[in-house]
């Protein structure tokens, strides 16, 4: 039987060839992943895709940014089999932008759904440990604060929730009649800003099972 960290510290470091530096834009100095190798990861480790491993796509929907703006999101379960068996849901949130602001006027993105799967596998897998060692080293992620500074020049939490993730909560809650203050109060956190974006999904589907059971 294999060790609680047997799978993590097997598929924490990044090989130098699958790593890119960002060095233009908003997500300047962080460390980018080539998807490719999270996939040979995964196979490496559990099998062929369908056979060791697999996903479902449990959400896909487009929610409105700031100033005209929309967001493409996309939910998933991942799943392994380990020592024979398959695990639960590994969940993943993913998000990317449908229509963005740019310098040159509003752009459409004809692949936000396929880049927001993407995301999504790539956050399921940072619970498996997948890459931990890029993410950790320098303790923040893409989903930081664009200036890279949280509230009083702390630096944010790495992997934080994103706004699709925040204004699908708050929908929820407007229809189980709970505030939000009385939800963090029950989830022992200050505020939505306190999760993070695994936190998030797992608070998203407990709220989506409260909506069912009231239906």
């Amino acid at each position: 039987m294999m060790g609680n960290m047997d799978i993590y510290n097997k598929v924490r470091e990044v090989p130098p060839e699958a790593q890119k530096k960002i060095t233009a834009g908003r997500l300047k100095g962080f460390t980018d992943i080539n998807p490719m190798w999270r996939i040979k990861v995964l196979t490496e480790m559990f099998g062929p895709a369908g056979i060791g491993w697999y996903y479902e796509i449990i959400d896909k929907r487009v929610e409105d940014g700031a100033a005209g703006e929309k967001v493409a999101v996309v939910d998933i379960n991942l799943y392994i089999k380990h020592e024979g068996e398959w695990s639960k849901p590994i969940q993943g949130t993913g998000g990317s932008m449908l229509v963005a602001k740019e310098k040159n006027g509003m752009y459409t993105s004809d692949e936000c759904f396929k880049m927001a799967l993407t995301d999504a596998i790539s956050v399921a897998c940072k619970a498996l440990g997948v890459g931990a060692d890029v993410y950790y080293a320098k303790d923040r992620s893409k989903y930081n604060a664009p200036n890279g500074e949280g509230k009083s020049g702390e630096q944010p939490k790495p992997d934080a929730i994103i706004e699709p993730q925040k204004q699908k909560i708050r929908s929820q809650i407007q229809q189980l009649n709970i505030t939000e203050a009385e939800l963090t109060k029950t989830i022992n956190a200050k505020s939505l800003d306190d999760l993070t974006k695994q936190q998030a999904s797992e608070l998203i589907a407990k709220l989506e099972a409260s909506l069912k059971k009231r239906a």
